[in-house]
């Protein structure tokens, strides 16, 4: 009968109308939204350690590296591989922090609170950090030079750049060099020759125009957004040409043998040794 509490003790559960148990569903649906803030806070700590330590989209506020990036593009930036010691290298876009003036007196945007915390984790650019991109024509240990005229020379070999501006000269707003880049430092420049206050206008500052090294956030790999302008940003062929890295493979071939002549040192010294107590217990 109805009410009945059958052999056992235990009162029957309620089914719902398709036979389902009624209280796990409910049971389950509460759970559901229990979980959603923990959910929610995985995927926002996710996205600022993305951030942080693998990827970071920038927005393109200026027209200094047409017609590579416009106005409005949004790039996204590897953040990755200088934890593991790469630096910038000739040809790479990269996004540094102001190295000492460059931006004084650029208006800054006031993003409202939304924005400010969409770019905190990632998910949007930011809007408020003070942060440059250009092009690495240089590295540590390069001479450059530019005369009024002719192309951009690192250690002497002419650079062919079809990146820059159509129209634009190589340098004849502003000439510069030769001189050498200093270790840990970076020579930039703008592909808008002609609208870029880049290392050539600030060689009077701290750095003398370099961009030190550490700087750097990382190096632009690809133009997200819009859609219809989604490219890669790859180095050009010019900066793979015979000799211009001249200086720097004389480093890294006496580099080995360096190494060598250390480890074989104290081999040479024990053997030395044994010889010449050998020679004295005769």
């Amino acid at each position: 009968m109805p009410g009945d509490v059958p052999p056992g003790g235990e009162t029957p559960v309620e089914e719902g109308a398709d036979g389902s148990d009624g209280g796990e569903r409910k049971k389950g649906q509460r759970s559901f939204w229990k979980e959603l803030p923990l959910l929610i806070g995985i995927a926002l700590v996710l996205a600022l350690l993305i951030k942080t330590f693998l990827v970071q989209a920038f927005s393109i506020p200026s027209d200094s590296m047409q017609n590579t990036l416009q106005r409005g593009d949004r790039v996204l930036v590897d953040k990755l591989t200088p934890w593991f010691g790469s630096e910038p290298e000739r040809g790479e876009v990269v996004v540094f922090h102001d190295p000492g003036g460059w931006l004084e007196g650029e208006p800054t945007p006031d993003p409202n609170a939304l924005q400010k915390f969409l770019s905190f984790i990632g998910l949007m650019p930011s809007a408020e950090e003070k942060d440059l991109i250009k092009r690495v024509i240089a590295v540590g240990g390069d001479t450059v030079e530019c005369r009024k005229g002719g192309p951009v020379k690192v250690n002497g070999k002419t650079l062919d750049e079809p990146y820059v501006f159509p129209g634009n000269s190589a340098c004849d707003d502003q000439p510069f060099g030769p001189f050498k880049v200093p270790d840990d430092k970076l020579w930039v420049m703008g592909d808008h020759r002609q609208n870029s206050r880049d290392s050539r206008y600030h060689m009077e500052d701290v750095n003398g125009g370099f961009v030190p090294v550490d700087k750097v956030v990382g190096r632009a790999v690809v133009i997200a957004w819009p859609v219809d302008r989604w490219t890669t940003l790859s180095v050009p062929d010019t900066y793979d040409q015979p000799g211009l890295n001249a200086a720097a493979s004389v480093a890294v071939s006496s580099a080995p043998l360096a190494m060598g002549a250390l480890g074989a040192l104290p081999l040479v010294l024990w053997r030395r040794k044994r010889l010449t107590a050998g020679g004295t217990a005769r």
